[in-house]
């Protein structure tokens, strides 16, 4: 395919309730909306990998309401589900690709609709979908695999498609590139992931998802494992008790009843010490995570980045400045703009910036 001067390109991120869709023509946003898909009409589905016609059906009818001219979109781009854990990149959705997708081969999730979507797409309009660096984004150095206990190796779970995408908008601010960098990003959101980037692979870095790294506000992150066994064995609780400890009911939730910053800011303000403790205690930890992971780096950290939702709050980024800024310059991204890092994805490979891989 020759190169088009600003493409149009389609990004597609499903969600557990809705699905948010953004029109890119080059870098630049045209067109954005959330459709919100009612709860009765998903129901109806026994697993959230069939929803992707119904999805797809919905995004098609808006963007005619919108008078889009479908033709003309060079490249559909979905959210990267739970496929076999592969290295960072943009993917060509294939039918590989698509099966594993359909068939949860890691798990089933909403977010498996954005390849199927895309697939569909493309093949009706002639064009090439993508995905871009899913959360099972695997490029973990051998050390960084040995947890202690050979049952439970470490994995590679974590933020990936804004972790990659803020690491190289840090890069390109110190003027150097993504593969010729040393970054350590920090996502903060919901839950919390930190991540050693290195020559473009991220090296080292906590599963955010099963209790690994920094607590967040709703993810109870690494605790005592004899305690939690003991926890796990007391008859009080159920396998799936446990479960939500760690991720949904865990971390700042757990000790102030609130996952919402602001709240926890109101409440220090008015002087709640106990709010004031955990708020500082969690910008504590991901320090310290930050800190450890400039020694997998031997300490040559070009730059690190702090993202996500709770990258809003200064008061929380300047407590986690004072800590870590002697180790190397601090970028700050608050929020995250996944919509924009899925299209950018498409984008270097429509301007043969980067090759497209094969699943």
């Amino acid at each position: 395919m020759s190169e088009i001067k600003d493409p149009l390109i389609l990004a597609i991120n499903p969600g557990s309730t809705s699905t948010k869709i953004s029109l890119f023509k080059g870098e630049k946003e045209i067109l954005t909306e959330n459709i919100a898909h009612k709860i009765e009409e998903l129901a109806r589905f026994n697993r959230a990998s069939d929803q992707d016609l119904y999805r797809m059906e919905l995004i098609i009818r808006y963007l005619r309401e919108q008078k889009v001219n479908l033709s003309e979109i060079a490249a559909v781009v979905g959210r990267g589900g739970l496929v076999r854990p592969i290295e960072g990149g943009t993917y060509i959705v294939t039918e590989q690709m698509v099966a594993d997708l359909k068939k949860g081969i890691m798990g089933d999730h909403p977010s498996n609709c954005g390849g199927l979507i895309a697939y569909a797409i493309s093949k009706a309009l002639g064009c090439q979908a993508y995905i871009v660096d899913p959360v099972v984004v695997d490029e973990l150095q051998d050390l960084a695999r040995i947890s202690g206990m050979p049952l439970i190796p470490r994995k590679s779970i974590f933020h990936a498609l804004n972790q990659k995408a803020v690491a190289r908008e840090t890069a390109k601010k110190l003027g150097k590139k993504y593969r010729e960098s040393s970054i350590i990003v920090a996502h903060m959101g919901g839950g919390v992931t930190v991540g050693a980037h290195y020559r473009g692979k991220v090296i080292d870095v906590n599963n955010g998802l099963d209790g690994d790294g920094p607590f967040s506000p709703e993810r109870s992150g690494g605790v005592p494992v004899g305690d939690l066994v003991k926890v796990a064995f007391s008859g009080t609780y159920t396998y799936q008790d446990m479960k939500k400890l760690i991720k949904g009911h865990g971390g700042m939730v757990a000790y102030l009843g609130t996952h919402d910053l602001r709240v926890v800011e109101d409440r220090i303000d008015k002087g709640d010490g106990e709010a004031k403790l955990i708020f500082e205690a969690m910008a504590y930890q991901i320090a310290k995570e930050i800190g450890a992971l400039a020694t997998v780096l031997f300490g040559q950290v070009d730059a690190i980045a702090l993202t996500g939702g709770v990258a809003k709050s200064k008061r929380f980024v300047d407590l986690i400045k004072k800590r870590v800024s002697f180790i190397a310059p601090i970028y700050i991204f608050p929020g995250e703009e996944e919509m924009r890092a899925l299209a950018l994805g498409a984008l270097r490979v429509l301007n043969k910036e980067e090759e497209a891989k094969v699943y």
